[in-house]
């Protein structure tokens, strides 16, 4: 049996791009976490030689397509936090759900800066502090999207 979950890995990694871009009202959109980076966490921390940094680039691209006023800049940092998981997925796999949590913050905190200076050299500077509530956000709905990602990934065994 193959135990490489490349169908469950692509089919959620396509319902949080689906969640992510997803046009809601400005109130929601302000503390919608980004799904996508969570799911491509998620793979990269669960199964790293199937997610790993080939999902985090093709996913950031996807992104790029329908948000960013910058074609490559979701797929960078994506590429640079997805490598980070990466390496440190027994570590990060191995602690309880609440420090996962704060290990996403850091990896949120770090996307969302290289983000915020990608914008800030191309002259799409974005100062809003609102904008940094993605990243609380997101940590705090790890937990319910790593539960649900868990799931997927349990069922092909």
């Amino acid at each position: 049996m193959n135990s490489e979950p490349r169908g469950a890995m692509f089919v959620t990694a396509l319902i949080a791009l689906i969640l992510t871009v997803l046009p809601l009202p400005t109130y929601l959109a302000l503390v919608r976490p980004m799904f996508l980076v969570l799911t491509v966490l998620y793979w990269s921390i669960a199964s790293p030689r199937t997610g790993g940094i080939a999902l985090g680039f093709f996913s950031g691209l996807l992104l790029d397509v329908f948000q960013s006023p910058v074609l490559g800049e979701h797929a960078l940092a994506l590429c640079i936090i997805t490598y980070v998981a990466v390496r440190e997925h027994q570590k990060i796999r191995s602690k309880p759900a609440f420090q996962q949590s704060l290990i996403v913050f850091a990896f949120l905190l770090a996307y969302e800066s290289i983000l915020f200076a990608i914008d800030g050299w191309t002259h799409h500077p974005v100062t809003n502090p609102l904008r940094w509530t993605h990243t609380l956000s997101g940590a705090i709905f790890w937990a319910p999207v790593a539960a649900v990602l868990n799931i997927t990934n349990d069922r092909r065994r």
